[in-house]
């Protein structure tokens, strides 16, 4: 290794594992509980546990940041997900504090951390690259941070051995990094941001260094111990499965701002957005205007179908009002014959199919020029005597398979 990446590895290192500074503990209540600093009375502080409060940054001219508010609950698994330079890692950089914060208040348990150095944050990071000691044995590099606190003998033993015994790497305490998996090179970095107990774990991309099958075995491993020890967790990605398998909430990034926040599930069957229905997972987005809007119903033509399109619920808004309606791969079955009913069928020709193994991917190009992906399970495939290239078809969806986007 040359030195120069060497002692950059080391920076990081020593960064990530500098102990927070000791804190007069914060008074406490008449029923004997501790009432953090900087929470209102009657507002649950574990529901505010991190607060991102009207958060910039600018670098020069430059603002990666803009405007951001933010919480996330004491024991959270939190995910920020976008694309490269959207703001992610700049905003987790400023929790950690590798990074200042131009503008606004970034609080953890009701303290106010925008001007303490990193070190003094109750917040550790376990970085992409996992920033191992290459000369230090597992054990040693597990114990760095608690020697910097001055932490030594049994103590220390003990608290090390705890961490490698969650993380399974116990059998491996004195080996060397070189000696390890990718894999178990993950799980040394994380028993070295967890064996301090810190208040907030920050996760930078933390399986992008994993192949495919390692990486969706490694994520359920990784929530079910940062579950056994509770502690409150944001992450950086901009792998959608792993915030959708990972996090309990998550926040789709953009241009420095946060465009949807939700759970998973309410981030993907209804995004707010044309960019948040394209950026998570794919979809089919059918342009139109609408034509009839009930309470219980809407109906939109599009000049991409030769009928309308019909969604079970009603919007705000004037009729001829322009909108996109969202319908996901997996909402969309194929049919041979003409489907019934005057609304949300096309017609088209097979022009693509990509085999997935579990599911297929069906590419209809329809008699408008407009392309149509359908997910279609082997089962369904069956039913339907396994259409191939070329072949014509006829796509369907259900009037509850539709989102409407209004921007």
């Amino acid at each position: 290794m040359h030195q120069q990446a060497f002692n950059a590895g080391v920076e990081q290192a020593i960064m990530s594992e500098q102990s927070s500074a000791s804190k007069a503990a914060p008074p406490t209540s008449s029923n004997g509980r501790q009432e953090p600093n900087g929470f209102p009375s009657g507002m649950n502080p574990d529901d505010n546990f991190v607060q991102i409060v009207d958060v910039v940054k600018k670098f020069g001219e430059t603002t990666a940041v803009r405007g951001v508010n933010l919480s996330v609950k004491k024991g959270e698994l939190f995910a920020l997900l976008g694309s490269s330079g959207c703001g992610k890692s700049t905003l987790l950089r400023m929790l950690a504090g590798l990074e200042s914060v131009t503008e606004g208040q970034i609080l953890i348990d009701g303290e106010d951390l925008a001007q303490l150095p990193p070190y003094n944050r109750p917040v550790n990071m376990m970085f992409q690259s996992y920033a191992l000691f290459p000369h230090m044995s597992v054990e040693s590099n597990v114990a760095f941070g608690l020697k910097q606190e001055g932490v030594k003998g049994g103590e220390l033993s003990d608290s090390v051995n705890n961490a490698l015994e969650l993380v399974q790497m116990a059998k491996f305490a004195k080996r060397k990094p070189h000696q390890l998996s990718g894999g178990q090179q993950q799980r040394v970095a994380l028993a070295r941001s967890l064996v301090k107990r810190p208040k907030l774990l920050l996760l930078d991309e933390p399986m992008s260094a994993l192949d495919k099958q390692i990486r969706q075995r490694t994520q359920i491993e990784l929530v079910n111990i940062l579950d056994q020890v509770g502690v409150t967790c944001i992450m950086v990605t901009h792998d959608q499965e792993e915030a959708m398998t990972m996090a309990n909430r998550l926040a789709v990034m953009s241009e420095g701002q946060i465009v949807q926040l939700g759970s998973p599930h309410q981030v993907y069957e209804y995004p707010n957005s044309r960019f948040s229905a394209s950026f998570i997972g794919s979809t089919n987005l059918f342009d139109g205007r609408v034509v009839e809007d009930e309470p219980d119903h809407i109906f939109v033509e599009s000049p991409d179908l030769p009928v309308r399109l019909y969604v079970n619920h009603g919007i705000t808004g004037p009729l001829g009002m322009p909108v996109t309606i969202s319908v996901r791969p997996e909402r969309i079955a194929l049919m041979r014959k003409l489907p019934e009913g005057a609304y949300n069928w096309g017609r088209g020709k097979i022009t693509n199919i990509a085999y997935m193994g579990g599911y297929t991917l069906y590419h209809v190009t329809l008699d408008s020029g407009k392309v149509v992906v359908a997910n279609l399970s082997s089962l369904a495939i069956g039913e339907i005597d396994s259409p191939t290239f070329d072949d014509e078809v006829y796509v369907r969806w259900s009037a509850s398979a539709g989102v409407v986007l209004t921007s």
